[in-house]
């Protein structure tokens, strides 16, 4: 690693270490989750957050309030005995995001549930490069795979079709990384050396300002590149970084 590295490399782990608290989730939508202990409950509620995690944060935070609200604050036991009576009497707007949606993503976390065992298996069924591209496809394709209006397939980013898929990223951030902190760490079966980081419009105007990235798309290539140049910081927690990025993006206006 030569010079210049290693003083962003420095600069990146000390803007880890002052983002990386306690504090961080008090302006997060990465809260409604931790308001949570079992297992299932933190994972349908990380997904169903990260799905509606575009926009100003604290209308997202509200909207996660609301969302588990209607599924009582217990997502998990909603969502496994709900009758299809309740799903049709959800009502929910986030944005794009409204009781369609909601209501779909309801019957497929239960036909995931019930058909599947759990969320992790299919992320790592057919997982077998160094990134979680094929992992999120197969889940896409699962999560699609019962009757569905075409409009709730936006909510999901497809890597095939060249998306960086920055929510399916930072839910997998959530639920696999464990810093004693912030994320969870509850999937045990993924190692968060395979994890990508985050890209949205904060962390790759910061990533092509420290020449971490050199295209202008935010685009599944970039997030390769991005990928490779953090794993050089560190190959075995590269996504630690996504909080060096975002702090300086959304705290510092760098």
């Amino acid at each position: 690693m030569g010079i210049i590295k290693e003083d962003l490399k420095k600069f990146l782990d000390l803007k880890y270490q002052e983002y990386n608290n306690l504090n961080f989730i008090e302006k997060d939508p990465i809260q409604i989750p931790h308001l949570f202990e079992k297992k299932e409950d933190i994972e349908i509620s990380a997904f169903l957050i990260s799905v509606i995690s575009w926009g100003n944060r604290k209308s997202i935070i509200n909207s996660g309030k609301k969302m588990m609200n209607i599924l009582d604050y217990s997502p998990y036991d909603f969502i496994i005995n709900c009758s299809e009576k309740d799903i049709k009497k959800i009502n929910f707007t986030h944005r794009t995001f409204n009781s369609i949606d909601l209501q779909f993503f309801i019957r497929s976390l239960k036909n995931i549930y019930k058909n599947h065992n759990s969320l992790e298996n299919i992320f790592i069924a057919k997982n077998k490069t160094e990134f979680m591209f094929d992992g999120i496809s197969n889940f896409r394709e699962i999560f699609f795979s019962i009757d569905h209006e075409k409009r709730t397939e936006k909510h999901i980013s497809n890597p095939k079709k060249g998306s960086c898929c920055k929510r399916i990223n930072m839910f997998l951030r959530w639920v696999v990384r464990d810093d004693k902190n912030v994320d969870f760490g509850i999937w045990k079966k993924i190692k968060k050396s395979k994890l990508s980081c985050p890209l949205d419009v904060h962390s790759g105007r910061v990533a092509r300002k420290l020449g971490l990235i050199k295209r202008k798309q935010n685009d599944i290539k970039s997030l390769i590149e991005l990928d490779k140049n953090l794993r050089i910081f560190d190959k075995n927690d590269p996504v630690k970084y996504d909080f060096s990025l975002f702090g300086l993006g959304i705290y510092e206006g760098f």
